[in-house]
């Protein structure tokens, strides 16, 4: 198993991540760990995030990566098996990110993260007209020159169909 799960903020694609590690297991990534500099919210430069991505895959034969960032998944895309691209729409990611709990590897308190939610929320929403690596346009470019098995999942209640054995 190798996947890479591609969608806007609040898509779910870590909870769906978790759902496929519990069902078979890999190591995770979220592209997040590697797009910043620690404690920071500035990114990385690109390449040093490739890098790590890079290494992540070299140390494992079965992963999962998930994230929003093309510009990493790009040069890397190619040792996916599968890539699975979360769209459910700016209203349903709008509303994850309202109900997800504290995520304290972003975050050093509930508060701290309550009190950038509305700028998420902004950016959240900017996702169908954004032409940066985070917005809809880039995903799709990305989505339609995967080679590999591939699906875009636009219901929730459909993304447990992922889960079915093959």
């Amino acid at each position: 198993m190798r996947i890479i799960l591609l969608g806007n903020a609040g898509a779910g694609k870590s909870t769906l991540a978790r759902q496929l590690v519990a069902r078979q297991p890999a190591a995770r990534l979220s592209l997040d760990a590697v797009a910043f500099e620690p404690g920071s919210p500035q990114r990385r430069p690109l390449a040093q995030s490739v890098a790590a991505v890079r290494q992540f895959i070299a140390e494992h034969d079965h992963w999962i990566i998930e994230g929003c960032y093309a510009d990493i998944l790009e040069p890397v895309l190619v040792h996916a098996d599968d890539l699975i691209f979360l769209n459910p729409g700016v209203d349903i990611c709008v509303a994850h990110c309202r109900d997800r709990p504290w995520e304290p590897e972003k975050f050093s308190s509930a508060r701290e993260q309550e009190e950038h939610l509305e700028n998420l929320i902004v950016w959240v929403r900017a996702y169908p007209t954004r032409s940066d690596e985070y917005g809809l346009s880039r995903h799709r470019a990305l989505y339609g020159t995967f080679p590999g098995r591939k699906c875009e999942l636009t219901q929730p209640e459909h993304f447990s169909e992922v889960l079915q054995p093959r």
